[in-house]
C-alpha cells in the first residue's frame, strides 16, 4: 500500500468521524428535542380530534410531554446497555 492510498483512507475516516460527530451533536441538540414535541403535539392532537375527544388542543400537552421528557432517560438505559457489551 502506497503513500497516496494511505492518505485517502484517512481522509475517508476523517470524514466518516466528522458525519459521526454531527449525528451525536444532533441527537443530543435542544433544537431536535423542541422538534420531536412539536411534532409529537401535533400527532396527538390530529389523533385526539379524529377520535373526537373533548380538549385536544389542551389535552394532547401531556403525553407530548411526557415523550419529550421520557428521552433523556433513555440515554441513562442506553449507557448502561453499552457497559454490558
Amino acid at each position: 500500500m502506497g503513500i497516496k492510498q494511505l492518505e485517502r483512507e484517512i481522509n475517508k475516516i476523517k470524514e466518516r468521524n466528522k458525519r459521526v460527530e454531527l449525528d451525536k451533536a444532533w441527537e443530543t441538540s435542544l433544537v431536535r428535542k423542541i422538534l420531536i414535541g412539536i411534532l409529537t403535539y401535533i400527532v396527538i392532537t390530529i389523533f385526539f380530534i379524529f377520535a373526537g375527544l373533548p380538549k385536544p388542543w389542551i389535552n394532547s400537552i401531556v403525553p407530548s410531554l411526557a415523550f419529550v421528557l421520557s428521552t433523556p432517560t433513555l440515554n441513562f438505559f442506553k449507557r448502561i446497555w453499552l457497559k454490558q457489551k
